[in-house]
Order: structure tokens, then sequence, then C-alpha cells
């Protein structure tokens, strides 16, 4: 398959689809962590509408769209009005699967209810961070390795790492790449 990963610097999730054979791209304004041959720096919604794809999996930015900035919405309401036209121009594109991938926001309660709410933990990750999936002709995602329970025995700021990061330039970065596991699933589960 040809496949886009909207708003990926990271790799993680091309990577993932690239060892199971497939076309696959990342699409971001920022360059590409690691190797930048099959990333196009731009705009995600330009790849998805001027190329042929078979699939996209979007990540589109939540720094206006999480609920875990909802004291701020009243003052960036039109950052949060442009975000959401950038969120339907993806899941509007002409391309036969789509999976969009955000934290609990606006996308929810502005465009529609998602699909699917996964954990890290039902992919091998001790940690929790609730995503949400919005999908277009693809399965949920089905847990691979879930370690619940072990996981529940740290403590709180462990599994929870990613909501107690300190601040920093590079925050947003760490906390919105895709785990490995959850990448790895979308490459098995939806290769087929």
């Amino acid at each position: 398959m040809r496949v886009l990963v909207a708003c990926e610097f990271s790799g993680v999730v091309r990577r993932a689809f690239q060892e199971r054979g497939h076309d696959a791209w990342s699409c971001d304004l920022l360059p590409c962590e690691g190797d930048p041959v099959w990333h196009i720096q731009g705009d995600a919604v330009e790849a998805a509408y001027n190329r042929p794809w078979d699939m996209m999996i979007a990540h589109p930015p939540c720094t206006h769209l999480a609920v875990s900035g909802a004291r701020w919405f009243k003052k960036k309401q039109r950052e949060q009005e442009e975000a959401l036209e950038f969120v339907q121009r993806l899941l509007d594109a002409p391309i036969p699967k789509i999976a969009l991938e955000n934290p609990v926001g606006a996308i929810s309660t502005r465009i529609r209810k998602p699909d699917q709410t996964i954990q890290p933990y039902q992919f091998g990750h001790m940690e929790q961070k609730k995503t949400c999936l919005w999908l277009k002709n693809l399965p949920k995602l089905v847990d691979t390795h879930n370690v619940y329970d072990a996981m529940m025995q740290l403590p709180k700021k462990e599994r929870e790492r990613m909501h107690y990061l300190p601040p920093s330039p590079d925050r947003w970065k760490l906390r919105s790449k895709t785990f490995d596991g959850i990448a790895q699933a979308m490459a098995q589960q939806w290769s087929n």
C-alpha cells in the first residue's frame, strides 16, 4: 500500500509500515528526525489531496484541541477553529482508509465522537495516555500485549509519565511521539 503518515516528524509509524513492505511516507512542516528520504516536509493536507494514497494515518497537532488545555479555549477560539478545520480536511481527504489520532478534546464534541480510545498499556507500554482514534474503513485496534495489571503497580508519576514531564522546549515533541507498540499494532493490523 501507499501510506501517508500525516503530521509525523519522528518517523515511528512510517517505519512500522515500511518494515511490512509498504511504500510509506511521513509528512510534516518540521524536518524528519532520522532518515529524511521518506519524508515530505510540507503541508499534510496538500500531500493528502495531491498524491494517490491507499491509507493515511494522521496525527494533527493537539495544542488547540486537547482537553488538557481547555482552560485556555476561550482565549484561543480562532486557533481552535483553524485546528478543527485542518482536522476536518484530513478526515475528508480522498483516501480509502483513514485513521486520525488525537487526545480527548474538541474533535469529539465539535466534529464527531471517536470510533475507539486506546492506551499505551494495551500495546506493551507501562504507561497511561488515553488516545482517541477516528477511523474510516479500518477496524478497531486489538490489544497486542496488555500490561495494565503490572503497570498499575507503578507509582502514578511513572505510569502517567507523559503528563508529568517538566516544562521544556521539547516537551510537546516528547508528548506527541507515537508509542512503538501502537505503531507496530497499526502496521500489523491495518496491513491486511
